[in-house]
């Protein structure tokens, strides 16, 4: 006979521990310690569950309710004006992929470097499409002040048959829960199935799963690269915009590492650096007649993101 809705909560002994694997709407897909999965709900109206999320859940029949999400050390989203959208819970890295063609965007680039060190989430940026020479020397030179900020910036060439460039990435993603980003024509789907042979059998499966039969592509997917299922593999769909309305103006500076390294040589200890007199910031952009450790590109986007993010408050 099926429980009552009043009935109260199941005890601690009737619940399982549980990986959150993919999710659709309120269905999500949960995976146990033994590698076993079954299609969990939510209790109550609203999922909370995400990709990546350790959940305590019940049995029941065929399926299962999500009792209860354990504490994450930290979650990967982005927020605009009308909506938040979460990729995963509990990463070790964010590994952002762009490509040499199509040019990559190096505003979209900075956010989501910013929404990773929002989270202490350790970014790896990887630049695809060496093949191509002179678009590749031409982006690879972009990425300058990123390869000064960020060391062991990757160069790849993703190919069906590239062991070489795989031998790489299993050296940066062993061992950890990595989600993987980037926009369309990056080769995100090159690089998950050079690493993951099986996925897009498991992605038809997952679908079928959560939507009763009718493919649909989910959001988030989490693949494990290897038999002993410790390295993990999470990929999310691509976006055109990616909304930092979560980051207060005043905290921007500490999330951009360029910015940060100057930011405590100010005059003025709420110095937003943008005309300020005395600012460590301001004196460390790079110009023609002024030589500085910050690329005037970056302090550009500095200038126009703190912009944004004071005018969505008001």
């Amino acid at each position: 006979m099926a429980k009552p809705r009043s009935a109260p909560a199941a005890s601690n002994a009737a619940l399982h521990d549980g990986l959150v694997i993919a999710s659709h709407g309120r269905h999500c897909l949960v995976e146990t310690p033994e590698g076993e999965r079954r299609i969990c709900h939510p209790r109550g109206k609203k999922s909370q569950a995400v990709v990546g999320d350790r959940v305590k859940w019940q049995a029941s029949e065929d399926e299962g309710t999500i009792e209860k999400v354990v504490e994450r050390k930290n979650l990967f989203y982005r927020q605009d004006e009308i909506r938040t959208k979460s990729f995963a819970a509990n990463l070790d890295q964010v590994l952002i992929l762009i490509a040499a063609e199509p040019e990559f965007s190096e505003h979209q680039l900075a956010r989501a470097l910013i929404a990773a060190e929002a989270e202490r989430i350790t970014p790896i940026i990887a630049l695809n499409k060496r093949d191509l020479a002179v678009p590749f020397e031409r982006a690879w030179a972009r990425l300058e002040p990123y390869r000064r900020m960020y060391p062991g910036v990757l160069s790849l060439a993703l190919t069906a048959t590239g062991a070489e460039d795989r031998a790489l990435l299993m050296q940066q993603l062993a061992g950890k829960s990595t989600l993987v980003l980037g926009p369309s024509g990056a080769g995100k789907s090159t690089l998950i199935n050079l690493l993951v042979p099986s996925a897009s059998a498991l992605t038809n499966e997952i679908s079928y799963a959560l939507n009763s039969g009718k493919h649909t592509t989910t959001s988030t997917t989490w693949y494990w690269v290897d038999a002993e299922r410790s390295t993990g593999l999470i990929d999310s769909p691509g976006f055109q915009e990616f909304g930092l309305n979560h980051i207060e103006p005043m905290q921007l500076a500490k999330l951009m590492p360029d910015i940060a390294a100057h930011a405590d040589h100010c005059k003025f200890y709420n110095c937003s650096h943008l005309h300020e007199p005395g600012c460590g910031v301001i004196a460390q952009v790079d110009s023609p007649t002024h030589p500085g450790e910050i690329h005037a590109t970056r302090y550009r986007i500095y200038g126009e993101l703190f912009a944004e993010l004071s005018q969505t408050r008001y």
